[in-house]
C-alpha cells in the first residue's frame, strides 16, 4: 500500500502522538530503514516495538512480525489498529474464515503490517504466499527464544533461521530485553549469519532499588513489605498457582486489593484481573511467570518475588516491569534452600540436552551469585549483562553493607557431616547432624554416632542455613538433582576440610529497614484538582475499554492520560499536542475526553 509519511518523524507524530524518539530508538530504525540487519537489545519499557512499528510504515510492503503469545499479538494489533494503523493477524485463536480474510487483506496489499506466530509462519504454505508478497521486513520479538544458549529457548523459532535465504532480500530484525553475551552472538548468527548490526542498549534502571532476602515465613515478609504501600500497583510473583491464590487471599485479608493470575484460571477471569490491574489504581497483582509479557503499565511501584525465578535473565525481565515511568520502584526477592532445590529439580526433569541442562545450571549459580553477593547488588547484575558501573548506592548491599566473618570452622564441621553421612542427605539433616540434634531420623540411621554430631553447636540453625546457601553460591557445595537434593561437597570443599584456605562468608543479620523513598507518581507530579481530574479520565477510559472490550491501555496510556490532566486542553490542536494523542486516535476518542475536561 502506498506510504503516507515524510519521513519517521512524521510517522511518529502523526500516527502515535509523539514529538520525539526515546533514546535508542533513532539509531535502530535508521539502520533498518538502511537495509541493514539488526539485533536490538533494549530495556523493558525503552520503546522497542515503535523501533519496528515506525519502519513498517515507511516500507514498501507488509512488514511481518514474528510474536510468540497470542494475547501479546492481539494487545499490539488493537493498539496499532486504535493509532489507525492497517495491520493484520493471524493465529489459531481466530476461526478460519476471520483468518482467510485478514490475509486477504495483506495479499490485496493493504496492510503494512502482519502478526504471526513462529508455528504458522514456517508452514510450507504459509512461506509459499510469503513468497508472492516478498516481505521488505521481518521483525522476530522475544528473540532470545531463537537461541539455544538462551533460558527460553523455543523449538519453533529455530525454524526462524531459514528466513534470510528463503527471503534474501528482506532485511532481518530482532528484538529482545534480555540476552546475554553469548546468547546475542547466537542469535545474530541464527538469524541473519552475523551480517548485521548489533545495537546493545545499557541494561541499567538506576530507579529501581533492588533487595535480596533470605527467607523466613513468605506470607509474613510479604505483609511486612507492604506496610505503607496501599494504594500503589505492583506485581507479586509466585512459583506456583496454589501459592498464587494463598498470598492473594493474605494480603485481601490484611485489606489490600489483590488478584490472583495463572494459567490453571479461566481465560475470561484472567482478562478481567488483567484488565482491572491495567486501569485502575492501587491493584496487586500476585502472578506465576504466565503474566507481564507485554503489560503496558508506567506506573508499577514495586515487583516483589517470593520465589527465586529461573535465571537472571528472567529475574531482569520480571523486575523490569516496574517504574517504566522512570519514578522510584522497589523490588525484593526472597529465597531459601527449598528454592534451590526446587529450581534444580526442574532443570534436570526438562526434556532437554545434557549440554542445555549444564547452562541452566550455571545460569542458576550466577542467580545464586547474585543473591549471596556482598558487593554492590547492581555492579554484579551489571556484570552479568557485560556492563561495568560504579556502586550504585540504593541496593540493599550498598545501604546496609555486610560484615564479613571468616567461617573456616563451622564450614569445615558441616562438610564433615555432609561427608559421614554420605551425601546422601539435604541440608536440614546434615545441618541437625553437625549442631548434635537428637532427632528420630538421626537417631535411625545411626548418625549420632558420627565424628561430626555436634562439631557445629556452638552455631544456630539460622546462621547454617545461611552457609549452605552461600557454599552453594560459591561453588563449596552443590545440590544433586540425580539424587533428590542431595547436598555434595565439591573439590573446593574437600580443599577446605583438608586444611586448604579459609571460608569467608556474609554474616546473617536482620535486614534494616530501607530508607523512605518517593513512590508515589501522582502526587508528586500532579497538583489536587489534577489528581481529581486524571481519576475521572482513567474512569472514562475504563468504561470505554469494556464497552470496546479492548484492554484500556489501547485508547490511551496513564502517561497519556497524566500528560493530559496537566495541559488540560480545550480543543482538536491542543488535544494533539499531548503525547500519545495522534490524529485516527483523536479522532476515535477525543471528543470524549474533551468533553470530560470541559
Amino acid at each position: 500500500m502506498p506510504k503516507r509519511y515524510a519521513n519517521m518523524h512524521d510517522a511518529l507524530k502523526t500516527v502515535f502522538g509523539h514529538d520525539d524518539f526515546r533514546p535508542g530508538q533513532e539509531d535502530v530504525i535508521d539502520t533498518i530503514l538502511s537495509g541493514q540487519n539488526v539485533l536490538a537489545v533494549m530495556p523493558t519499557g525503552a520503546g522497542k516495538s515503535l523501533c519496528y512499528q515506525v519502519p513498517s510504515l515507511l516500507l514498501d510492503g507488509t512488514t511481518v512480525v514474528v510474536s510468540p503469545l497470542v494475547a501479546l499479538m492481539d494487545n499490539q494489533v488493537a493498539a496499532l489498529r486504535a493509532n489507525g494503523v492497517a495491520v493484520s493477524c493471524i493465529h489459531s485463536g481466530q476461526d478460519r474464515a476471520r483468518n482467510v480474510e485478514e490475509w486477504k487483506r495483506v495479499s490485496r496489499g493493504e496492510a503494512d503490517m502482519l502478526y504471526l506466530s513462529p508455528e504458522r509462519l514456517m508452514t510450507d504454505r504459509m512461506l509459499s504466499a510469503m513468497a508472492q508478497i516478498q516481505p521488505p521486513l521481518f521483525v522476530v520479538d522475544e528473540a532470545h527464544c531463537v537461541s539455544k544458549w538462551g533460558p527460553a529457548f523455543r523449538p519453533e523459532y529455530a525454524q526462524l533461521s531459514q528466513l534470510k535465504s528463503l527471503f534474501p532480500n528482506a532485511r532481518v530484525a530482532a528484538f529482545t530485553a534480555t540476552a546475554d553475551e553469548g546468547t546475542r552472538v547466537d542469535i545474530a548468527a541464527q538469524l541473519f549469519g552475523g551480517n548485521g548490526r548489533m545495537i546493545v542498549q545499557g541494561f541499567d534502571r538506576p530507579n529501581l532499588s533492588l533487595t535480596v532476602q533470605p527467607k523466613v515465613n513468605r506470607s509474613a515478609q510479604l505483609i511486612d513489605f507492604m506496610k505503607g504501600r496501599e494504594g500503589e500497583s505492583g506485581i507479586v510473583y509466585a512459583l506456583s498457582r496454589k501459592n498464587t491464590e494463598e498470598h492473594a487471599r493474605a494480603l485481601v485479608a490484611e485489606g489490600y486489593t489483590a488478584l490472583p493470575y495463572h494459567a490453571g484460571m479461566p481465560a475470561d477471569v484472567r482478562f478481567e484481573n488483567q484488565e482491572r490491574f491495567i486501569a485502575e489504581d492501587g491493584i496487586v497483582m500476585v502472578a506465576t511467570i504466565a503474566f507481564g509479557m507485554g503489560i503496558d503499565k508506567p506506573d508499577i511501584r514495586f515487583v516483589y518475588h517470593v520465589n527465586l525465578p529461573s535465571s537472571l535473565e528472567a529475574y531482569y525481565q520480571e523486575i523490569g516491569r516496574a517504574g517504566r515511568d522512570g519514578n522510584p520502584a522497589d523490588t525484593v526477592l526472597l529465597y531459601g534452600l527449598d528454592d534451590i532445590r526446587m529450581r534444580r529439580q526442574f532443570i534436570t526433569q526438562e526434556d532437554s540436552d545434557q549440554d542445555h541442562q549444564l547452562r541452566e545450571h550455571k545460569r542458576l549459580d550466577a542467580l545464586l551469585g547474585y543473591c549471596e553477593a556482598s558487593t554492590c547488588r547492581r555492579q554484579v547484575l551489571m556484570a552479568y549483562f557485560g556492563e561495568t558501573i560504579p556502586p550504585c548506592g540504593s541496593c540493599d548491599v550498598c545501604e546496609n553493607p555486610p560484615d564479613r566473618i571468616d567461617a573456616t570452622d563451622a564450614a569445615i564441621a558441616l562438610f564433615q557431616a555432609v561427608q559421614d553421612t554420605g551425601e546422601r542427605f539435604g541440608a536440614n539433616h546434615v545441618i541437625a547432624v553437625a549442631r548434635g540434634a537428637e532427632t528420630e531420623k538421626i537417631r535411625q540411621f545411626g548418625h549420632d554416632q558420627l565424628p561430626s554430631h555436634g562439631t557445629g553447636e556452638r552455631w544456630g540453625d539460622g546462621f547454617f542455613k545461611s552457609l549452605v546457601r552461600q557454599a552453594i553460591a560459591t561453588g563449596y557445595l552443590q545440590v544433586d538433582m540425580q539424587r533428590y537434593g542431595r547436598l555434595v561437597v565439591t573439590d573446593a570443599g574437600r580443599k577446605l576440610v583438608s586444611g586448604e584456605g579459609a571460608f569467608l562468608m556474609t554474616e546473617p543479620k536482620a535486614p534494616k529497614p530501607k530508607r523512605d523513598r518517593k513512590r508515589k507518581v501522582a502526587p508528586d507530579l500532579l497538583d489536587q484538582a489534577d489528581q481529581e481530574l486524571l481519576a475521572k479520565l482513567k474512569g472514562l477510559r475504563r468504561d470505554m475499554a469494556r464497552a470496546l472490550g479492548k484492554p484500556a491501555f489501547i485508547i490511551f496510556s496513564d502517561a497519556t492520560l497524566i500528560d493530559m490532566a496537566q495541559k488540560r486542553p480545550l480543543d482538536r490542536a491542543q488535544m494533539l499536542s499531548v503525547s500519545g494523542v495522534g490524529e485516527t486516535k483523536f479522532e476515535r476518542f477525543g471528543e470524549a475526553f474533551l468533553d470530560a475536561i470541559n
